[in-house]
């Protein structure tokens, strides 16, 4: 990585029901959808028809111009136009992309890539604004053009020592909020050299993260029994909701059930945050210049766990926690390694044994969360899996000096 890339970033702003610029909002991203689909319906029935393929360009000349049907002219701003119509062709390139590859490799795909599709007719879509129509001024404020009535978002990125510029806003509609993203840049430092301190980093359920290191210090595990209570407590409530919404409206969902489901995406999100910085502060702590995640390809896929453990493990978003982690240890300099995690829970760590199909022998798990040697010496299960997958990446050998039994430490 070169010094001084600047980076992408997001911070996200809620705007409720209850905010005065709430309905006005909400009827932009209306007209947002409204567009969306009469430029689709354009698009479709010139490809169904013609075989034609309409572009960006022409698409916008023809909305621009179109005096029966006002949905472009209808939308706040025209850069705003433009943006959903840059989007729209985007999905369309998409779709091509996909119908491409369908016809050379079949068994890629569970059925033939569709047509993008309309949005609802009482939906809402997201609203772009750009930096040229959304201006971030000296007193710290994005201000938003006239027609917004004098709408405003003060933002904590410029507090950054690493911030580099404004961008764009994305204004995301849900039923009863608005979430506006806005969009910035960060210049961050190069990649620190190789010092030879790491380390490994084992995902679970129970165990959201097992953290070894090689220098000697307090290995330590991130309690994920909070992430199981709240999926447990959710899937509990809207499974009572969902029958109650069959009984009395013939429905699947209602909004209470969608209020419950942001809810718990709102706490899951934090948790992951707090996670990974309590992560990242350790690293920096210790002057740890890498990371070695254990990560396996379509993990969740074909689960052969009991239902109650698997609806725990493909409901936690382990794929968005590594994520946090990569980004975070991106503005210290910090390299994150993923690494496959085959026979890491079944080998041991303290005989030296390799993550090898040779060497497992998962019989060694006396009882959940305990792993005996070879030579009878007793480890925490998680941390020898911890080990192992550190070991994929670095020629790390059993000593005196490693921690055999962390400490359990909750971001609740």
């Amino acid at each position: 990585m070169k010094a001084n890339e600047t980076k992408t970033r997001i911070e996200k702003h809620i705007i409720k029901a209850s905010d005065s610029f709430f309905p006005m909002l909400f009827d932009f991203c209306h007209k947002s959808k409204n567009l969306y689909n009469h430029a689709n319906f354009l698009i479709r029935q010139a490809f169904t028809t013609e075989e034609k393929w309409i572009r960006y360009a022409e698409l916008d000349n023809i909305l621009k111009s179109d005096v029966e049907y006002p949905d472009y002219r209808n939308m706040p701003t025209a850069q705003s136009a433009q943006q959903i119509l840059r989007l729209l062709d985007q999905n369309w390139k998409a779709f091509f992309a996909s119908i491409k590859d369908w016809g050379k490799h079949k068994e890629k795909y569970s059925g033939k890539p569709k047509l993008p599709k309309y949005l609802k007719k009482d939906g809402k879509f997201l609203l772009i604004l750009s930096n040229q129509e959304c201006r971030l001024k000296n007193d710290g404020k994005i201000y938003f053009p006239k027609i917004f009535h004098g709408f405003t978002i003060t933002p904590k990125f410029i507090e950054k020592n690493n911030f580099n510029s404004f961008q764009q806003v994305w204004l995301i509609p849900h039923r009863n909020r608005i979430v506006a993203e806005l969009v910035y840049t960060i210049n961050v430092p190069e990649q620190k050299p190789d010092n030879q301190k790491y380390i490994g980093i084992d995902i679970g359920v129970n165990n959201l993260a097992t953290v070894c290191n090689n220098t000697g210090q307090q290995a330590f595990i991130i309690n994920g029994k909070p992430l199981k209570s709240i999926n447990q407590f959710y899937n509990k409530k809207i499974s009572h909701y969902r029958e109650i919404c069959k009984r009395m409206n013939h429905r699947e969902y209602s909004q209470r059930m969608n209020r419950l489901t942001e809810k718990r995406n709102a706490k899951i999100e934090d948790y992951l945050h707090k996670t990974s910085r309590y992560v990242m502060n350790y690293c920096i702590e210790h002057d740890i210049h890498t990371i070695v995640i254990g990560k396996n390809k379509e993990w969740k896929q074909n689960s052969k766990m009991s239902k109650r453990v698997n609806q725990n493990f493909v409901q936690i978003p382990f794929a968005r926690f590594i994520e946090m982690i990569q980004y975070k240890a991106e503005e210290y300099g910090v390299a994150v390694i993923l690494t496959e995690e085959s026979y890491t829970s079944g080998t041991s760590f303290i005989d030296n044994e390799e993550p090898v199909k040779e060497n497992y022998n998962k019989k060694r798990r006396i009882h959940r969360g305990l792993f005996v040697s070879n030579q009878g010496i007793k480890i925490n299960a998680d941390l020898n899996g911890a080990y192992q997958i550190l070991r994929k990446v670095v020629p790390i050998k059993w000593d005196r000096g490693c921690v055999l039994h962390p400490i359990v430490v909750s971001m609740a």
